[in-house]
């Protein structure tokens, strides 16, 4: 689909959302519903912690909704070897796709070198698995600059997305930044806007932009037109 048509509110606009529910008290039950949620409005995954990736692939079994789940998440201050071993315990769980966040401080370092590491220590473990490696830069904490070097370093080491924000550390995503990654990735990566997009016309505005994936714990809100809260 296109962007233009998106942003036309094609009821389409479901099979953008990764149905996020990331809170650390976060009960069986608020997973279990929100496995419920995305199988009746066919959200493209369910985005969880990775103690609950069983549950929800699962509990998805048969909808066509992917289960997903993060990786270093929310700091990125893992050793990578570790983000690896995490990644592939994820996969051999279920998920099918995985959200790492980057060592954001070698970003700030302007330290490519070992921004490609990182990723690619987790992009061989989640491929190996068969699974989808999205890459989330945290943009709140990044300049201009800094921002299109992670994302450089994510097309170097063979992610097959980046990501604006865990929506834990402040600010998230805007049409600005989409825009950016947009351009600094071209065709070659898909761009996920996550953190704070609450809305329908959030949702459009960052897939005008060039976003390719929307994380939000407001994915009901946004296919209904309504506006949600800012729960994550």
């Amino acid at each position: 689909m296109s962007h233009e048509a998106a942003t036309a509110g094609t009821p389409d606009i479901a099979s953008y959302i990764d149905h996020t529910l990331l809170k650390p008290e976060a009960s069986e039950a608020e997973i279990l519903k929100v496995c419920a949620e995305a199988a009746e409005y066919h959200f493209k995954s369910v985005c969880v912690n990775p103690v609950w990736v069983k549950t929800v692939q699962t509990a998805l079994k048969g909808t066509g909704v992917l289960t997903c789940s993060v990786v270093g998440f929310p700091l990125g201050a893992t050793p990578s070897d570790v983000k690896a071993f995490e990644a592939r315990g994820a996969v051999l769980d279920g998920a099918e796709e995985v959200d790492m966040v980057i060592n954001i401080a070698a970003a700030r370092a302007n330290d490519k070198g070992t921004l490609v590491d990182d990723i690619t220590a987790v992009a061989e473990a989640v491929h190996d698995g068969g699974a989808i490696l999205k890459v989330i830069i945290e943009t709140a904490l990044l300049s201009d600059d800094q921002k299109v070097l992670a994302c450089q370093a994510a097309v170097e080491a063979g992610a097959d997305f980046v990501k604006t924000s865990t929506g834990f550390n402040g600010g998230g995503a805007t049409a600005e930044d989409v825009a950016l990654m947009r351009r600094t990735v071209g065709n070659r990566l898909g761009v996920k806007a996550s953190g704070g997009v609450r809305s329908l016309a959030d949702a459009q505005a960052m897939i005008a932009a060039g976003a390719t994936r929307i994380g939000a714990s407001s994915g009901i809100a946004i296919v209904k037109g309504e506006q949600g809260s800012s729960a994550y």
